[in-house]
C-alpha cells in the first residue's frame, strides 16, 4: 500500500519457523512511532534497532501481529502485512489435544500471554527462580520477583502453560512451603530448558545482532578468606534472618533509615542502620539482663563487615546460646584463650603491645585485638574486643568491637570464622587486596556506654 511522504510505515511479515511451535511475525517499524509502541507490547529489538519481533512459546504469533497492526494503525502508522502472514491471521486454527479443553480460543490466548509473560521475566532476570522438581506431570518451581514489593510465586506448568499457581509475601515461607510438598524432588535453581525454550533461543539468536556483538562478561568472584569478602547486601542479610527466626520482632524508626530486631525475650536487641559508610557503625547488636536493665554488653560493626562473619554473628544470636555472662567477674587469662582458641590453632601470629594483646592472620592482612586496660573497667563499656581487617585496628578496612563482658562462646566463634571460613569478592583487573587501600580510612568507631534511645515502632 503506497503512502504520502513523510508517514510513517510498518511492514509485517511472517518468518520461516524454525521448530515446531516456534515462529516469529517481523516488523520493520519506524524509529521515532512504531518501536516504542511495538516494545510496550514486549516485541524484541532486533536488526540495528528497527527491527522488532515477539517470540513466542505457542501458535499464536498471527495474532498477536494482527493486534500489532491494530495499535500501529491507530497510532496513524501505515501497516503493511504480507499475503503470508494475512492468511497465517485469518486461518481458522485448532489446538489438538490442549490439556484444557475448556478453555476458549481467547482463553487460550490469555494463558499463553500469561505465560511468556513468565518466560520474558526469567530470561530478563526480573524473576528469580529458588528451586524446581517435578510433581510426576509437569515441571514445578518457587522464584521471587525482584523489583520493590515484589511476591515470591509458586510456578506450575512449562512452556506455553506455565501458570503462577500460588503467591507468597516471603521468599522463605514460599521455600518452606514448596519444600513441604517437593522435598523429594526439590533441585535448586531454575530447571533444565525445554526444547521450546531452546528453540525459542535459536530463533532469537538468527536476528538478535547482540549475540553477535556480545558485551564484556564480568569477571567470576573469587574466593578469599573470609575477612577479605565483599560486604554483600546487608539488608538482604536482615531481612533473612528474620524471615527464618520468628522470635525476633521488626521495628522501624519513624525515619525509616533504621530496622531493629529485638528478641521476644526483650533482652537482645540488635539494630540495623541502612546506607551506612563502610567505616562508620552499621550495626549495633546489645544484651540486657532484664528488658529495663542496663545492657550487660555491646557489640558493633562496620558497613564494610564481610556478609559472611555477620551471617555467622546472626546465626550464633539465633542459637540464643552464651548471651547471659557474669557482670561481677573481671575477664581473666582463661576466657581470653577460649575466646582466641581457633586463631592459636590455625597459625595466627600473637604478640603483645603493651595493653593490647594481637592475633595476626598469616597473610597481615587482618587480626583481632584485646585491649586489657578496656578489660579491666567493664562497667564503662569500653571497647575490648576488636575484629578488623586492613592495615591495623586503628585504620581498618571494616571493624567488629565488642565491650569486655561480650560472650567468650561468640568469640570463639567470630574466631573460628576468621580462620576458617571463606567468603567470595567481584575480582576485577589490577585489583589489590582491599586491605591495601584502607590506608587512609578513619579510625574504628569506639563502643559507647549507655542504652540506645527508644525508637518508635
Amino acid at each position: 500500500m503506497p503512502s504520502a511522504r513523510g508517514t510513517p510505515r510498518c511492514p509485517l511479515r511472517k518468518q520461516r519457523p524454525h521448530k515446531a511451535r516456534i515462529s516469529q511475525s517481523a516488523a520493520r517499524a519506524p524509529r521515532r512511532a512504531g518501536r516504542p509502541l511495538l516494545a510496550s507490547h514486549r516485541w524484541q529489538a532486533l536488526l540495528s534497532h528497527i527491527q522488532l519481533s515477539r517470540t513466542a512459546q505457542d501458535l499464536t504469533e498471527p495474532y498477536w501481529a494482527a493486534d500489532a497492526a491494530k495499535h500501529l494503525t491507530a497510532e496513524g502508522i501505515t501497516v503493511e502485512i504480507t499475503p503470508r502472514l494475512q492468511e497465517a491471521i485469518d486461518e481458522e486454527w485448532t489446538w489438538p489435544n490442549y490439556p484444557m479443553p475448556w478453555c476458549t480460543r481467547s482463553e487460550i490466548r490469555e494463558v499463553s500471554n500469561q505465560a511468556q509473560k513468565i518466560h520474558d521475566d526469567i530470561r530478563h532476570g526480573q524473576l528469580l527462580i529458588h528451586a524446581h522438581a517435578h510433581d510426576g506431570h509437569t515441571t514445578v518451581a518457587v522464584g521471587t520477583y525482584l523489583h520493590p514489593g515484589g511476591k515470591s510465586v509458586y510456578l506450575h506448568g512449562e512452556d506455553h502453560l506455565r501458570q503462577v499457581a500460588d503467591t507468597f509475601d516471603s521468599p522463605a515461607q514460599a521455600l518452606l512451603a514448596f519444600e513441604k510438598v517437593h522435598a523429594a524432588e526439590m533441585r535448586p535453581g531454575p530447571a533444565p530448558l525445554t526444547d521450546t525454550e531452546r528453540a525459542a533461543i535459536t530463533a532469537r539468536s538468527v536476528f538478535d545482532v547482540t549475540t553477535a556483538k556480545p558485551e564484556p562478561s564480568r569477571p567470576e568472584p573469587e574466593t578469599v578468606p573470609v575477612y577479605l569478602a565483599d560486604a554483600g547486601d546487608h539488608d538482604a542479610l536482615l531481612d533473612t534472618f528474620l524471615d527464618t527466626h520468628g522470635e525476633f520482632e521488626k521495628w522501624r524508626t519513624w525515619s525509616d533509615d533504621t530496622t531493629h530486631a529485638i528478641h521476644e525475650s526483650q533482652t537482645l536487641r540488635i539494630e540495623r542502620v541502612h546506607e551506612t559508610p563502610a567505616h562508620e557503625t552499621a550495626w549495633t547488636v546489645a544484651a540486657y539482663e532484664t528488658p529495663v536493665s542496663d545492657r550487660m554488653w555491646v557489640l558493633t560493626a562496620t558497613g564494610a563487615t564481610p556478609a559472611p562473619v555477620l551471617q555467622h554473628l546472626l546465626i550464633h544470636l539465633a542459637d540464643g546460646d552464651g548471651w547471659d555472662t557474669v557482670i561481677g567477674a573481671p575477664v581473666d587469662e582463661k576466657m581470653v584463650t577460649a575466646a582466641t582458641q581457633p586463631l592459636s590453632d590455625a597459625g595466627w601470629k600473637h604478640t603483645v603491645d603493651g595493653r593490647w594483646i594481637r592475633w595476626t592472620s598469616p597473610d597481615g592482612d587482618a587480626g583481632v585485638q584485646f585491649d586489657a586496660f578496656a578489660a579491666q573497667h567493664a562497667p564503662q563499656n569500653l571497647a575490648t574486643w576488636t575484629l578488623w581487617a586492613g592495615p591495623g585496628p586503628d585504620r581498618p578496612t571494616w571493624a567488629i568491637i565488642a565491650s569486655p563482658h561480650s560472650p567468650s562462646s561468640l568469640q570463639a566463634d567470630l574466631s573460628e570464622t576468621l580462620a576458617h571460613e571463606t567468603g567470595t569478592r567481584q575480582a576485577q583487573p589490577g585489583r589489590e587486596h582491599r586491605t591495601r587501600l584502607a590506608a587512609s580510612a578513619p579510625a574504628a568507631p569506639a563502643v559507647t556506654a549507655g542504652r540506645p534511645a527508644n525508637r518508635s515502632r
